[in-house]
């Protein structure tokens, strides 16, 4: 599972001329599902879009604050072709997962970010829809987070991860 966590002043999502989420400080999640992903990497991106620390809580201090500490809005939106690899000059979709598994996974995520933060504070854009995303990133500070599954057949409880837990 990937993530990509960009700090925002505000970030709305549109589908054709209507508005479905649109927050105003906080961050601008975009969330792509690998066909084996689990609720273990699920886990593991929540915990992260929670808890990694991009504000700061004056100016001598950066990186001290999360997006639960700043009381600040999360706004997600799926995005399968964070899963592409380029097959020569096209992308080739295929390590995604199906639209129907990956719906469930992805309404799994924002289920436990309203539940461990607040509901009112978590919007999303349209799940499957062709999406605009209007996106005001804040520095610029965009933070890639990944979570890989196991690989197939082998067996472990934990995911493997690129960063330190």
């Amino acid at each position: 599972m990937k993530a990509i966590i960009q700090r925002v002043m505000k970030a709305s999502v549109t589908v054709g001329d209507k508005v479905c989420g649109s927050i105003d400080r906080g961050l601008c999640v975009l969330i792509g599902i690998n066909k084996h992903d689990t609720e273990k990497e699920l886990e593991y991106i929540v915990r992260k879009i929670l808890n990694t620390r991009v504000f700061s809580d004056n100016e001598t201090k950066r990186w001290t604050k999360s997006v639960k500490d700043m009381d600040f809005e999360i706004l997600c939106i799926s995005q399968f072709t964070l899963d592409a690899q380029l097959k020569g000059n096209k992308p080739d979709f295929s390590r995604a997962m199906g639209p129907e598994q990956a719906q469930k996974l992805y309404n799994k995520i924002l289920e436990d970010l309203k539940f461990q933060y607040k509901p009112d504070k978590i919007q999303d854009g349209a799940f499957g829809e062709y999406m605009q995303v209007h996106i005001q990133n804040d520095g610029p500070v965009t933070i890639p987070i990944e979570s890989k599954p196991p690989s197939a057949g082998a067996e472990t409880s934990e995911p493997v991860t690129t960063d330190d837990s």
